[in-house]
């Protein structure tokens, strides 16, 4: 199982199997990363320049690994593992339910100096195992607690715990509360 750089699990064998789409692609294909980014990797932005800026990934032969500055994060509105949903309520300094999980983390820019991408998938033979791109899911506090002190598994049958269950239904419950109306008139007669 992968590890984090402090030697905790993560979840997960292979984080490529939870990549999603590439933050840096447009909607048309193309490489947000070149095109706004142009002074972080010359050589690579030159390349993009070559290919009409699109996505290393596009080519066919091609996959999300295969370029230096992938990276995956997550929404994180909802736990993967467990399927909790996030409640969140305007102007609370709550602690959020819902955390962002990094199944690997980047190694600097991700790319080694001779030029060429530094966090292809690792295989078991590999001596050096870091990877270089970061890959986020969601996950509620409660399992990525599990996951990271325990042999738990990102993709377990897991089912919400029950003090999360309450947290997000105390929160539902404040939701509600907000969207009550009551007049200036009934405010002052309870004292507000």
């Amino acid at each position: 199982m992968e590890r984090t750089p402090d030697g905790t699990p993560v979840g997960v064998d292979d984080p490529y199997e939870y990549a999603g789409r590439c933050d840096h692609l447009t909607d048309d294909g193309r490489c947000r990363f070149a095109l706004d980014r142009y002074g972080d990797d010359p050589a690579f932005v030159a390349a993009r320049r070559r290919a009409d800026y699109a996505c290393v990934a596009a080519d066919e032969d091609a996959d999300w690994v295969d370029c230096p500055h992938y990276r995956s994060t997550s929404d994180a509105k909802t736990c993967v593992r467990c399927g909790l949903t996030e409640v969140r309520i305007a102007h609370d300094e709550r602690r959020p339910l819902i955390e962002e999980h990094h199944l690997s983390y980047g190694a600097g820019a991700g790319r080694s100096p001779s030029g060429s991408a530094a966090g292809r998938k690792p295989t078991d033979g590999d001596a050096d195992r870091s990877l270089s791109h970061e890959i986020t899911v969601g996950l509620c506090r409660w399992c990525h607690t599990k996951v990271h002190k325990s042999f738990a598994r990102i993709d377990d049958d897991a089912t919400p715990d029950p003090e999360a269950v309450a947290e997000r239904e105390g929160r539902r419950t404040d939701e509600l509360g907000e969207l009550g109306f009551s007049t200036a008139s009934e405010r002052a007669d309870d004292g507000e």
